[in-house]
């Protein structure tokens, strides 16, 4: 499932999604369940997988607290 870290921009027709919610099922090394981590579409992902979570629900809200820290931390730097 693709989403965006700061849901205020899908609206917005020049914004691409910037997470990828998936399950892991016994395909890797990572214990079962929801994961989140930041990419493009066509891009590779920024880093490490962030979980696991209950539910896609859990992990997405996770992912866009952590998009609304890092625009909290983005407005105080630009002043």
């Amino acid at each position: 499932m693709r989403a965006y870290s700061q849901p205020e921009r899908a609206t917005d027709p020049m914004s691409l999604p910037d997470l990828e919610i998936f399950h892991s099922e016994g395909e890797t090394n990572r214990p079962d369940g929801w994961y989140w981590w930041t990419c493009f579409p066509g891009c590779m992902p920024d880093g490490e997988a962030n979980g696991p979570y209950e539910t896609s629900g859990e992990a997405l809200a996770a992912a866009q607290a952590i998009g609304s820290i890092a625009q909290t931390i983005r407005y105080y730097a630009e002043g």
